[in-house]
């Protein structure tokens, strides 16, 4: 692949992900004024959530259920990195310092359709959280 990262094995932004206060506005937003488009959503009431995709597959991710001012870091939650081999990625990433808060596990996000993947998150130096994401194909 022209480009890709061999560490992730392609990578990429897979999805940055957002918890807001009035998650109908956010979606109405970013839908209608910029243009992006559903990819698959899911969860009720203060649970919801919907990964819009930006145009080139990387999607913004917003939940509901945030509060009215938001933290002083903004809205943003995590970001999430593409990568062939979450296993693989998360021991590089401890092997040079990173917590690890999420170790690797398989999840169905149940969406519509649903999401088969395996992920992990941990913090970086900055006290960033980075998911690494691997959508499972069936």
């Amino acid at each position: 692949m022209a480009g890709g990262n061999e560490v992730l094995g392609g990578g990429g932004f897979h999805h940055v992900a957002m918890r807001v206060a009035d998650f109908d506005a956010t979606i109405k937003f970013y839908k209608e004024a910029l243009g992006f488009r559903e990819v698959r959503a899911w969860g009720e009431g203060p649970k919801r959530a919907i990964m819009l995709d930006a145009g080139d597959g990387a999607c913004l991710e917003i939940f509901a259920g945030g509060k009215l001012e938001p933290p002083s870091n903004g809205a943003v939650t995590h970001f999430a990195l593409r990568c062939e081999d979450v296993d693989a990625v998360i021991a590089r990433a401890r092997a040079a310092g990173a917590k690890v808060t999420v170790e690797p596990k398989d999840v169905a996000i149940a969406s519509n359709p649903p999401l088969p993947v395996r992920l992990a998150f941990f913090k970086g130096p900055g006290g960033e959280v980075v998911e690494l994401f691997h959508e499972r194909r069936n």
